[in-house]
């Protein structure tokens, strides 16, 4: 009897060590998952980096202000040479008017010297021909023209004459002196409007040269000004760009930290014996069983310890096909002696998982995706089992849960 107890107390000892053993090594393996204080922390560093950034905004925003002003100067100063462009444009238009009303002038003048210069010329003609006239008559003097009279009245007639002719000749001379004093005149007009031109040209020229250095001056400004805007909204952007990510970071981080700390609540419910809601479908893993053992505080089988049951015992005719409750990833395909046997555990990555232990034997390996509805093994009794069956355990966080709270 003592050495029959002995042998019950040594074998119960092992089995608890095995036991342990399982359901540590039971336990489906979570997937790293940060906690909503850590969670919290990166979207604290990322406001903070936000604050940061919208004081940079801020900052440039300000030194746009400060710089308005300038601009403000830079505005003013152009709108001054524009106007200054428009007076030049103005007077450089009244100036070529003035040029074509010069040369027209200068044409008309130029005509009228020509016209005084032939008549001149016709005048002098003239009066050659009345030299010549006197030279082939000879040495006619005045008194010879009267004593030559035959009469009285051919005298009177005689003298009239003379005095005609040299009426004649004094207006011919007069004539000619006043033409050439209209020839000499209209050439001093004439020099005096071409002078006047060139003058004015020369001030058309210096005045383009001003009106291209302003337009210059003009342009530069012109450009400094946009190039200032560009500046100032260059960086506005970047700076609303990375705000906007930033935005948009924190913003995912809080949708975490709402995850986190839903899942969190699961985890806790799931460590006060509750059963966490799922929104997933669950399908039984096997067909044609019983529940001969239940989940939660029982009588071990062979222990005859009252302890935890952290699954659902389905009875069902050895090598009935088990199937993936649900999709996921195999973490666990091994066999342990005195305790699961040959079992697979699945990750279903969003907290829950599900172990199937006692096979025969399992089809999958660990690190293989599994499908819903997927053949993972076939019912055995390997390991510590006293027949038939599959042992289906669903924990959530780490924490074993009813699973008939999630299969029907």
């Amino acid at each position: 009897m003592n050495i029959t107890r002995k042998k019950r107390k040594a074998f119960s000892a092992i089995s608890l060590v095995l036991m342990a053993a399982l359901i540590f090594s039971a336990l489906p393996v979570q997937a790293f998952a940060a906690t909503s204080a850590e969670i919290q922390k990166e979207i604290d560093a990322l406001e903070e980096k936000n604050a940061e950034i919208q004081a940079q905004i801020d900052a440039i925003q300000s030194q746009y202000d400060a710089n308005y002003s300038d601009m403000a100067a830079i505005v003013e100063h152009k709108s001054s040479i524009d106007q200054e462009i428009t007076l030049l444009n103005n007077k450089i238009e009244t100036t070529n008017q003035q040029i074509s009303a010069y040369s027209q002038l200068i044409a008309d003048t130029q005509d009228e010297l020509d016209q005084a210069k032939a008549n001149l010329d016709d005048l002098s003609e003239q009066h050659r021909e009345r030299i010549r006239a006197m030279e082939e008559e000879g040495n006619v003097t005045y008194w010879k023209v009267i004593f030559d009279a035959n009469s009285f009245m051919d005298l009177l007639d005689r003298i009239t004459m003379v005095e005609e002719i040299n009426a004649a000749d004094r207006r011919r001379i007069d004539q000619m002196r006043v033409a050439a004093d209209i020839v000499v005149a209209t050439q001093l007009s004439l020099e005096s409007e071409k002078t006047a031109l060139e003058e004015t040209r020369v001030q058309l020229a210096a005045d383009e040269e001003i009106l291209a250095e302003k337009r210059s001056e003009s342009d530069e400004l012109l450009y400094e000004l946009e190039k200032k805007a560009e500046e100032f909204e260059l960086l506005m952007e970047q700076s609303e760009a990375l705000q906007e990510e930033l935005m948009q970071e924190i913003a995912g981080k809080e949708k975490e930290l709402e995850e986190a700390k839903y899942d969190e609540y699961l985890a806790k419910l799931a460590l006060q014996g509750e059963n966490p809601p799922s929104d997933a479908t669950w399908l039984t893993p096997v067909s044609g069983y019983t529940i001969s053992s239940p989940f939660g505080m029982r009588t071990h089988p062979i222990l005859g310890t009252q302890r935890m049951h952290n699954g659902i015992d389905m009875a069902c005719a050895q090598g009935t096909p088990i199937y993936a409750t649900r999709a996921g990833k195999v973490t666990v395909a091994s066999y342990q002696a005195g305790g699961a046997g040959n079992y697979v555990s699945i990750n279903h990555l969003d907290g829950f998982a599900s172990i199937y232990m006692h096979m025969t034997h399992y089809v999958v390996s660990a690190g293989d995706t599994v499908s819903q509805g997927q053949l993972i093994g076939y019912v055995g009794s390997t390991g510590l089992s006293t027949g038939p069956h599959l042992h289906f355990g669903i924990s959530y966080a780490g924490t074993y849960v009813n699973p008939l709270a999630y299969i029907y």
